[in-house]
């Protein structure tokens, strides 16, 4: 490309025509645009209610957000026994996988899923940009996906407080059911009924939290006892006026002195209030981890292997479940289903695995003819080899015969073909 070419087809965001200034003729003059609603935070972000924002609750929903977000969900092809074929190139996967709307990842809106359900209980899954009205056709094409909360439920609809990304506000808006995927917290039970273990355990911190205060706001907390009996108004005037001067002398002395008369007792009532609160707390916080399977060292991850499985089985993978098998019966038409699409998500197998015991599992999985050695490279993160030995399945410790080889390409060329044709 010549200078004069490089010059007329350059761009500088500095210097370019989008907003908020646009050049006007041939003058340069900069003319406003009203780029719409403003906000100096993120407006579409998960806001937590219920006072779990304030405890270390919001650090758990996080955590188990974050877990849930690593695990890919793909619109997949499956045969007759509901196995993997392999993944379908359409626009719900493109929403699942890549970009669910202009303001999220993938990875991103399940994480917004996912913190939004363990906080409120049950969210909506609106399918807000398609190609055809979702409540005349079910064959639809998405084209953006958002996470909405259901503020009304009705027989047939739902009333969904959902963010408006062309106005840049939250909005209100009604939806048939079928036309929503509705998703409801495996561990509602646990964790979001007005009596449950998390709510009792929020409760509790909230209250910690008021103790904190009232001891950390500098009262002394003090009673004074004068020499004489206050029964009458002269009296109770002379105890206010001898109030007001100890108060007076302890706010204007430097290190927080006051004297008082020979006959004054004073009784000091800031000590420690002996309750059993943190018990409590520490009694319910174990109650949720084994109610959930959570432990401490999942959170400050210092978990094993062992503790990360059980951990995936017993939270993650309900979680999963729920949100992959609602996606799939309301975006997925019966004739969908019948062809063979679904819904799936994929956990990394090898992820919890040292690498001092990844060379034993590869050695075991290609020499049972589980995976090729190109399968097992991705895995460490090499690249795939290009040695067409390095995609046969087969268990190199024995030795194949000449006929045994040929065989295998054959099949391997006829296996291409019929992939090309397809």
């Amino acid at each position: 490309m010549g200078l004069i070419d490089r010059l007329s087809h350059a761009w500088n965001a500095f210097l370019g025509k989008g907003p908020p200034y646009n050049l006007k003729n041939e003058f340069m003059i900069p003319r406003y645009m009203d780029l719409g609603y403003s906000s100096f935070s993120r407006p579409d972000r998960v806001v937590f209610t219920r006072g779990q924002e304030k405890t270390f609750v919001n650090t758990m929903i996080n955590r188990i957000s974050i877990d849930c977000a690593s695990i890919n969900i793909r619109h997949v092809k499956v045969d007759e026994n509901g196995r993997y074929l392999e993944e379908i190139n359409s626009e719900l996967n493109d929403r699942l996988s890549l970009e669910a709307n202009k303001d999220q990842t993938g990875r991103a809106f399940i994480q917004d899923v996912v913190a939004s359900m363990l906080d409120e209980g049950c969210v909506a899954i609106v399918p807000v940009d398609t190609e055809d009205d979702p409540s005349n056709s079910n064959a639809i094409k998405i084209l953006s996906l958002r996470v909405g909360k259901i503020v009304q439920w009705y027989p047939d609809n739902v009333q969904i407080e959902l963010y408006n990304d062309i106005k840049g506000q939250r909005q209100t808006i009604t939806m048939p059911k079928k036309s929503v995927a509705i998703v409801e917290n495996p561990f509602y039970a646990i964790m979001n009924e007005p009596n449950s273990i998390l709510q009792r355990l929020v409760s509790k911190l909230n209250l910690l939290d008021v103790v904190d205060a009232q001891s950390g706001s500098g009262k002394l907390n003090l009673i004074v006892q004068l020499p004489y009996v206050i029964k009458t108004e002269a009296r109770r005037e002379q105890a206010a006026k001898r109030r007001a001067d100890i108060e007076d002398q302890l706010a204007k002395s430097q290190y927080g002195i006051a004297y008082t008369d020979g006959t004054e007792k004073i009784t000091q009532l800031n000590r420690p209030a002996e309750n059993n609160l943190l018990t409590q707390i520490q009694y319910l916080t174990s109650m949720l981890f084994s109610q959930l399977g959570l432990t401490e060292s999942i959170l400050n991850g210092t978990a094993d292997e062992k503790t990360m499985l059980n951990y995936q089985n017993r939270i993650v993978v309900p979680i999963m479940s729920a949100i992959a098998e609602e996606i799939r019966r309301k975006f997925l038409t019966k004739t969908a289903r019948t062809q063979g699409q679904s819904i799936m998500f994929f956990a990394e197998a090898f992820k919890f695995v040292q690498i001092s015991d990844i060379a034993e599992i590869g050695d075991k999985m290609t020499r049972n003819e589980i995976m090729t050695p190109n399968e097992v490279r991705q895995i460490v993160g090499l690249k795939p080899s290009h040695d067409p030995k390095a995609d046969e399945l087969r268990n190199r410790n024995i030795n194949q015969s000449t006929e045994e080889v040929d065989a295998n390409k054959q099949q391997n060329n006829a296996i291409k073909i019929a992939e090309k044709t397809e």
